[in-house]
């Protein structure tokens, strides 16, 4: 039985809005600020309507469930902590997510093992794990023509196979929207 201290954080907008969303407290697990998700769902233009998501290192869900929130068709959220996946399938059950599907793996393995494509890919890896960031280019063959890859990370973008179509900074954090054209 795991002695972590639960949290939550607040979807910021959808169906689900000001409803919360339970995280353990966890090293490593910090869920993304409520600024930087309301500056990428503005950047995403709010309604996912139809659009398909990938969430790789799900961690708290918070984008995954903001996605499905603003009526994503799917969320395919993917954590390689099995506490942490409990903790999203109690919150896909509390939130009545059943456009939600939570699979236990690591990215790297998930990423081999799946052709899917998806409109979405969410990608925030642990600011800690550095080699994770080479796992970026690997994400274009999950994406549609014409979509989408958000990339959080605690140090600059300075990839070449991926253009930059929007880009912030809050604090420490650098945030990306990036697309194949």
């Amino acid at each position: 039985m795991s002695k972590n201290k639960k949290n939550s954080v607040k979807i910021i907008g959808g169906q689900w809005k000001r409803r919360n969303v339970s995280f353990l407290d966890k090293e490593g697990v910090r869920p993304t600020l409520g600024r930087v998700r309301e500056t990428l769902f503005n950047w995403l233009d709010q309604d996912l309507t139809s659009l398909s998501c990938l969430d790789l290192f799900a961690g708290t869900g918070a984008i995954g469930f903001e996605a499905l929130s603003r009526n994503a068709s799917s969320c395919l959220m993917v954590e390689k902590d099995r506490e942490n996946c409990e903790n999203l399938t109690k919150n896909k059950e509390t939130l009545g997510a059943t456009n939600a599907t939570i699979i236990n793996s690591t990215a790297e393995s998930f990423l081999k093992k799946n052709n899917e494509k998806f409109d979405i890919i969410f990608f925030d890896p642990p600011f800690s794990d550095t080699d994770l960031v080479k796992v970026l280019p690997e994400l274009i063959q999950h994406l549609v023509i014409g979509g989408f890859i958000y990339f959080e990370s605690d140090m600059k973008y300075e990839g070449s196979e991926l253009k930059v179509f929007k880009s912030s900074r809050a604090g420490q954090v650098y945030f990306y929207l990036l697309t194949t054209s």
